[in-house]
């Protein structure tokens, strides 16, 4: 190491170059960064999604879900396939191991649910397996002025869409909620029947009409020429005059009209809205493409006064937030560590030369991010907001010897090597071991890998960059500023040494008070309700309206339009936006929603009161009968702000599994903190099934019959204005009551027959969705909790669900966020496990003993005190974050032991262990409480600001490491002192007996 800081000094000039070298490529790589949202990581699960119009769940469950379930059952690496079946649609969803290769699993299922054979009206089978990637960099809402035409409309929506495809760096646009033109022919019954014109007729009415065909090449006029016929129909008056029998036209017996109809319902601010989504490309940078959009926006905004374009969201915002909360807390945590600095060494040469080394730092990682193919994200970010509080420890231990030596000795560039190489194997030991907390992080499976690797990579550099720092830049620049400056001795605190000698003589005292105070802390712990991640914020607001599946659809609408206009007359939003029903464009994203259900998302105005429209909405639900009405605090991309445990009743009997499931809710509903309990069995819709008697007619034509006198039929198109336009015949029955279903006449081997004559009606509730998990149908309860109590709920329901006794072959199985929570928690617990490992062995290989490293991890058994008091201080509920706030912990205290215990084990050559340790601690308790200060205030911000890191930097983990590391930097000055010579106590004991014998001897002397 000697060799390694000489040659820094052998090299000034190089090492110079070498500064400014990494500033420019620290600068040049942060501005060819791509900076994006989130890292790429695959979610392990792929999705079938199939939209089946009219639809009932039983047919949806039997026609296309089985075949789809028995179609993927081969499909390699899934660990669950579970499926739900609604009124018009199905979705299908197959977990996978953390092994499986995704792309190649979504292929694998596209080939299966391709080859399977789906009824008429169904759409496609839609196979999404999601991507960070796909996350949309802005989604914007379009409308139009109501002078505007459809053929305006037509223009300008190409238009749009052609200058956001044109932004380079934009990878995909997609415009969805545009209606599509359809001619609609309504048969008249009464006028067929008046004409003598069979329905069956109007199948045919454009069979022939429209051609475009050669007829061949012939002679005239001495010329050659080409013959050919066509005809074309281009608007609805000219098929109204279409003959559907001798006399009369199709104008006579149906009304044919030319309508706009759209799959699902998006308004925006009261009026129809088309949703532009809009995607980047791969390693596009998100804010210059951001901000391009933005351009592009306003640009075609002033081009056309009609248009009205508002972005809803924006990835790139959201990165722009980060890198700016990144900047603040670089800049204070500098800031604070000046500040500190300062106060301790009252120096104000000392305290520039140690914040040089975050710069330094900072460039050097994002260069190595750069070269390491990883973008600038929130979750890089993140880390850079963490570790730039250790970013300058390795800095002040280094700064803080040589002037501590400067003190003393005169000034020499041998003296600066010296104390520099006298601390080296402290930083470099302690640096190495926060390491080692950091990259175990990279050996999780799966998509959490994805997401941590890039923040323990990004920490992992930060540290291994400002301890290279510390060794090289730190001395050099030492050696030149403070070659003139005249340091006065600062004396360690006689106080501090005196207390630390009395505890080291009744040493049990304040290891028995520190473990008690470990035990109590671990036990308030364990009490505490562990929350979960709530991404909600009140910027937002969700509004839905859920009614019972056999709800008309018009009715809903309407009910979903008078909400929207009285949330729009709420002071405080900034706009209202309406979603109804399901799409093609939504089913290919595999988003499916019941049809009956109505959400209306509001964007507040800064500083508006949330809670005041949360109650007017309240207030509001007497005004909509037979709705569920719901209002709650809303999430990115949508979701609500609580958090939901689900129930799964298994089995093979259905009657004993419902029976089950009516049980459990009983159970449930009391729990404190469980806000709504609901199961797929309670939502129940009237279903008419006609029972035919195979003896009489035969099923299948029967089914056939009244499927296309009941439903829409295309029988052709119209080529109008360049478009080419669906023509649908609209069913001829439309029972309004049970008793008309009875008198429907179908045409069987023995002519017309009503259907009542062969088969009857049986009316029955059936539930409005059937689940599946591994191909077994099973009830499902959804209990919606406090996100913030999810633990203390998850174990009550827990402690109810027990109370239960199943029948044979039922089984309950609680999942959900609870077990999402749990696993989240073992993973952790795993990984910090690991990371305390390979800590023991990096000690146990540097210090060549065993009893070392163990008074050093020591220091770690003291992090709950402090913790679990600044979470009650806070009162903040620990949630995932905090978890992580411990395992950073494991890096951060073990480098004040280290720093105090190798100190000691030098001074060990000369004096016995009580001494050393009592020199050690007064020695090295201004640098511990340094480093310990400046990393503490280096989090303030993470506490009071707001930073956007995706969740893992959090205000809990900040107030895990705030009050861990306080209180394990008061014990490790203490308690580490009393435990290293707890377990050296004979070599010690032997040294005070030989110290006391020598000390009489020299006073018998005299």
């Amino acid at each position: 190491m000697t060799r390694f800081i000489q040659g820094a000094f052998r090299n000034k000039a190089a090492v110079i170059l070498l500064v400014i070298m990494v500033l420019g490529l620290g600068i040049f790589s942060y501005l060819k960064m791509p900076m994006e949202f989130l890292p790429e990581a695959d979610q392990p699960m792929v999705t079938v999604t199939v939209v089946g119009p009219g639809y009932d769940a039983a047919s949806m469950e039997q026609n296309v879900t089985n075949p789809v379930e028995q179609a993927v059952a081969g499909v390699k690496g899934k660990t669950t396939v579970t499926s739900t079946s609604g009124d018009s649609f199905t979705q299908v969803m197959m977990y996978f191991d953390s092994k499986t290769d995704m792309k190649e699993a979504k292929t694998e299922v596209e080939r299966a649910v391709n080859a399977v054979k789906l009824p008429e009206r169904m759409s496609p089978p839609y196979v999404v397996q999601l991507n960070t990637s796909m996350i949309p960099i802005s989604v914007a809402t379009l409308t139009f002025n109501d002078n505007v035409s459809d053929a305006q409309k037509e223009k300008l929506e190409q238009r749009i869409v052609d200058a956001f495809n044109g932004i380079d760096g934009v990878g995909n646009v997609q415009l969805s909620g545009k209606s599509a033109p359809k001619v609609s022919i309504t048969p008249d019954a009464a006028k067929l029947a008046a004409k003598g014109v069979p329905f069956q007729a109007l199948y045919g009415v454009l069979q022939g009409r429209e051609a475009s065909a050669s007829v061949g090449e012939k002679m005239l006029d001495g010329t050659a020429a080409n013959l050919n016929v066509t005809a074309n129909l281009g608007d609805v008056d000219t098929l109204k005059k279409l003959p559907v029998a001798p006399g009369v036209t199709l104008g006579d017996v149906a009304d044919v009209k030319l309508a706009a109809e759209s799959e699902s319902v998006s308004r925006f601010e009261g009026k129809d809205a088309l949703q532009i989504v809009i995607t980047k490309a791969a390693n596009a940078n998100a804010v210059t493409v951001g901000k391009d959009i933005q351009k592009t926006a306003d640009e075609l905004s002033a081009e056309n006064k009609d248009v009205n374009l508002k972005f809803i969201f924006s990835t790139s915002s959201e990165v722009v937030h980060s890198v700016n909360d990144m900047m603040r807390e670089v800049l204070m945590g500098a800031l604070f560590a000046t500040l500190v600095i300062l106060l301790f060494m009252r120096n104000i040469r000392a305290t520039l030369v140690t914040i040089v080394s975050i710069p330094l730092s900072l460039a050097l990682t994002l260069y190595l991010l750069d070269m390491s193919g990883i973008s600038l994200n929130v979750l890089t970010l993140g880390g850079v907001a963490v570790a730039v509080g250790r970013l300058v420890d390795d800095s002040i231990v280094v700064i803080e010897n040589i002037f501590r030596r400067l003190q003393k000795e005169k000034f020499s560039v041998a003296l600066v090597v010296d104390a520099t190489k006298e601390v080296s194997r402290a930083i470099t030991v302690s640096t190495l071991c926060t390491v080692a907390v950091f990259l175990p992080m990279g050996m999780l499976r799966g998509s959490l890998q994805s997401f941590l690797l890039p923040f323990a990579l990004t920490v992992t550099y930060s540290l291994l960059a400002s301890l290279l720092v510390a060794l090289t830049v730190i001395p050099l620049m030492s050696a030149g500023v403070l070659k003139a400056s005249k340091i006065k001795e600062h004396l360690p605190s006689q106080r501090f040494k005196k207390f630390l000698h009395w505890n080291l003589r009744f040493k049990w005292i304040p290891i028995t008070i520190a473990f008690l105070l470990l035990i109590g802390s671990v036990g308030t712990y364990a009490a505490m309700p562990k929350g979960a991640i709530d991404s909600s914020t009140a910027a937002n607001l969700i509004v839905t309206l859920d009614y019972k599946p056999d709800t008309p659809v018009d009715q809903v609408f309407e009910n979903g339009k008078k909400m929207e206009a009285f949330l729009m007359k709420q002071e405080g939003q900034e706009w209202v936006m309406m979603e109804m029903g399901n799409s093609a464009d939504a089913a290919k994203w595999g988003q499916v929603v019941s049809p009956t259900l109505v959400s209306l998302k509001l964007q507040m105005k800064e500083g508006a009161d949330a809670e005041k429209i949360i109650e007017a909405v309240k207030a509001e639900r007497a005004n909509y009968p037979g709705a569920n009405v719901n209002v709650g605090q809303g999430a990115l991309f949508g979701g609500g702000s609580s958090t939901q445990v689900t129930i799964d009743v298994t089995g093979d009997d259905l009657q004993q599994i419902g029976k089950t499931a009516e049980e459990a809710m009983a159970q449930i509903k009391p729990i404190k903190d469980v806000l709504k309990v609901e199961s797929n069995q309670e939502e129940k819709k009237t279903v008419y099934t006609l029972e035919v008697d195979p003896t009489q007619a035969k099923a299948g034509e029967v089914a056939q019959q009244l499927q296309g006198m009941m439903n829409p039929v295309p029988i052709g198109s119209l080529n109008a204005s360049g478009q080419t336009v669906p023509v649908m015949l609209q069913p001829v029955l439309v029972p309004k009551s049970s008793a008309e279903l009875a008198n429907l006449t179908v045409m069987t081997e023995q002519g017309p027959k009503p259907v009542s004559s062969f088969a009857k009606w049986v009316k029955a509730e059936k539930p409005a969705k059937f689940y599946h998990k591994n191909g077994k149908s099973f009830v499902r309860i959804t209990a919606s909790v406090e996100p913030s109590q999810l633990s203390i709920v998850g174990d009550n329901i827990n402690k109810e669900i027990a109370k239960i006794k199943t029948p044979d072959g039922v089984k309950i199985v609680v999942g959900g966020a609870l077990a999402d929570q749990a696993g989240d928690f073992t993973d952790l617990f795993m990984v910090m496990l690991v990371s305390i490992a390979i800590v023991f062995l990096i000690m146990v290989v540097t210090f060549k003993t065993i009893r070392t490293p163990i008074a050093i991890l020591s220091s770690l058994l003291f992090v709950p005190i402090g913790a679990v008091l600044g979470l009650l201080i806070s009162g903040v509920s620990p949630d995932i974050t905090a978890i992580f706030g411990v395992l950073m912990l494991v890096g951060i205290v073990v480098t004040n032991a280290i720093v105090l215990i190798d100190r000691v084990r030098h001074n060990e050559e000369t004096m016995t262990i009580r001494e050393a340790l009592i020199e050690a601690a007064g020695t090295r308790m201004r640098p511990i409480l340094m480093t310990a200060v400046a990393t503490v205030c280096a989090m303030l911000p993470l506490v009071f600001g707001s930073s956007q890191s995706a969740g893992i930097v959090s205000q809990s983990l900040a107030i895990v490491v705030i009050g861990g590391l306080i209180a394990a930097t008061l014990l490790t000055l203490v308690i580490v002192p009393c435990i290293y010579e707890l377990l050296f106590f004979r070599k010690s004991a032997r040294q005070r007996r030989i110290a006391q014998e020598q000390q009489k001897q020299v006073a018998a002397a005299v």
